[in-house]
């Protein structure tokens, strides 16, 4: 008797171990990726502009990144008593203009340097939705809760979607021609543009997506099912947050095994697994922290630790 009908994944053909350095970008999704990546000790970079939903967007971020085009006082606006770039999320907000300026234009340098070394890049898509900014014409990534008279709304079409995805591709092989590609659509509903319209929305990014991965033009790409396997494999309120829109914790971890089983080489697997077991003796807690009980035990989670670090220096616990 079967209660859930899973989603077939074909295993990847470029593998995440942890000689990888990943990179990645996107929606809220993104950061629980990137945040499982992180707690496995893996090399990895999630979001330096912060959370991105739209393709454009993450296309003009990019763009500019490998382009090093600098932001300038031009690309700031002050509202409600603090400086804010429309091309970032809000998390980069400040009250002094000329921080918001460096730390604009470290992430940009930094983000440089990381995509030339990167090879893997994961890009979480999360609506097809967008705000244009009257006077420019120009994308928001973010409204910074300015007045919605400021910004027309409108769906992205499948064919600019297309382009904009091709166009982000084509700025990071310039620099890096070797990396890898994972695309994933997140499972997180938009349902303030609307039931229907959260829908169109997906829709659009999936037929962007599978037209240029059918079609062969993404090389070295891969698309990673989590909104199919939410929608389809845990098809439950139970498997989301209080606000029934996120995924909860448990789907998370769910669809980070789906992960890990498809696009982590099973030369790593053991790997992780001591990890995994660092980390939860790391979240001990001892009834007596002098008992020789407890100095036994921090001594023998030490010294895993630190044959641990003999293979991977660049883990930090």
């Amino acid at each position: 008797m079967n209660f859930t009908t899973p989603v077939n994944i074909t295993k990847s053909m470029h593998c995440v171990d942890f000689s990888s350095e990943i990179i990645t970008i996107g929606s809220c999704f993104a950061v629980n990726m990137g945040a499982q990546l992180d707690y496995f000790k893996f090399k990895n970079t999630t979001n330096p502009f912060g959370i991105i939903f739209n393709p454009v967007s993450i296309e003009k971020l990019i763009v500019r990144s490998i382009n090093q085009k600098k932001f300038t006082e031009e690309d700031v606006f002050f509202q409600n008593e603090r400086f804010h770039c429309y091309e970032v999320h809000s998390d980069l907000s400040s009250t002094n203009q000329q921080e918001l300026l460096n730390s604009l234009n470290t992430s940009l340098e930094f983000t440089y340097q990381k995509i030339k070394t990167a090879t893997h890049i994961l890009i979480t898509y999360g609506t097809s939705w967008v705000y244009q900014e009257k006077n420019s014409g120009a994308v928001v990534s973010n409204c910074h809760k300015m007045p919605q008279s400021h910004f027309d709304k409108h769906l992205l079409s499948v064919a600019s979607i297309e382009a904009a995805i091709q166009n982000t591709v084509d700025a990071i092989r310039k620099v890096n021609p070797n990396c890898s590609f994972v695309f994933t659509l997140s499972p997180v509903r938009h349902i303030k543009d609307g039931f229907v319209e959260n829908q169109r929305s997906k829709a659009h990014l999936i037929t962007a997506l599978q037209n240029l991965l059918s079609d062969h033009l993404l090389d070295q790409a891969g698309y990673f099912p989590a909104y199919e396997i939410v929608m389809d494999e845990l098809r439950d309120y139970r498997f989301y947050g209080d606000d029934l829109l996120h995924p909860s914790s448990m789907a998370i971890e769910y669809i980070w095994q789906r992960f890990r089983a498809s696009s982590i080489s099973e030369t790593a697997w053991s790997t992780l697994d001591e990890v995994e077991a660092i980390q939860k003796s790391l979240l001990h807690k001892p009834f007596n922290s002098l008992a020789e009980s407890h100095q036994k035990f921090q001594s023998k989670l030490q010294e895993k630790i630190s044959k641990l670090q003999e293979r991977y220096p660049f883990m930090k616990f």
